[in-house]
């Protein structure tokens, strides 16, 4: 992986005073107690249980980087629906020398309204079809997002919220390798996930969001890799705990 001073967001501080008392942000036991967040490798995953806040922080991050909050390039502005936190305003991020030459803000929520845009975009633009040479919307949606996120390449920021939601365990490994070629050449990412494929990924730095604070985690130790690990090594007896015979 490439050094620190290759990052494209290296720190993010977040200025709690910004942030309204009775805000749901503060109630967010990882969230609350956070003020920065140092980044230090090409890939940062977040991970944690429903609820611990790592999509929020996502999000605030992609928002305050001058992302559409929807998703896409940093070119797109297009709007829905308006779910956006309070978050992204309080944050400041400390950005590096080099600008990315590509960017891209995902999020599996919403990917089909930025599908929509992107070939309206396309249209636009007088090139045609970009996408294996089919419509985004004539493919599945673990097809589309693969083929459209693999128009990117080279330095270029990554923000993604699971990625893996649509994809089977085989196109999740096509894009472990398509991320891991990616920050080899100097792109930079910062994922939300709960694939327990994805986080193997070699030299990641992976966060937990669990047990009330945010904090370094090894692989090993991440509760995708101890659940999954658990069921297929113990599938049979677990399954007969969790659906009891009558």
């Amino acid at each position: 992986m490439n050094g620190l001073f290759n990052l494209f967001i290296r720190s993010v501080d977040i200025d709690w005073t910004r942030i309204e008392r009775n805000s749901y942000l503060r109630e967010i036991p990882a969230l609350a107690g956070a003020e920065r967040i140092d980044f230090a490798r090409n890939i940062t995953f977040f991970v944690g249980e429903n609820g611990t806040g790592k999509s929020t922080l996502l999000e605030a991050i992609a928002v305050a980087y001058g992302f559409n909050p929807e998703g896409g390039t940093l070119n797109y502005r297009f709007s829905t629906y308006d779910d956006v936190s309070e978050l992204g305003t309080a944050m400041r991020i400390t950005k590096g020398f080099l600008r990315p030459e590509g960017s891209y803000f995902f999020r599996a929520e919403s990917f089909f309204n930025m599908a929509s845009k992107a070939e309206e975009y396309t249209d636009l633009s007088g090139r045609g079809m970009l996408y294996g040479g089919k419509s985004l919307h004539r493919q599945s949606h673990g097809e589309s997002f693969l083929a459209f996120f693999q128009t990117f390449s080279g330095r270029g920021l990554y923000i993604m919220d699971e990625p893996e939601a649509a994809l089977s365990p085989q196109r999740q490994l096509t894009l472990f390798l398509q991320i891991a070629k990616m920050a080899e050449e100097g792109a930079q990412f910062i994922i939300a996930t709960h694939s327990p494929l994805l986080l193997g990924i070699p030299g990641a730095e992976i966060l937990s969001f669990d047990d009330g604070e945010m904090h370094p985690c090894r692989y090993e130790d991440t509760e995708s890799y101890q659940v999954t690990e658990m069921f297929i090594n113990n599938r049979e007896a677990l399954t007969e705990h969790l659906l009891p015979k009558k």
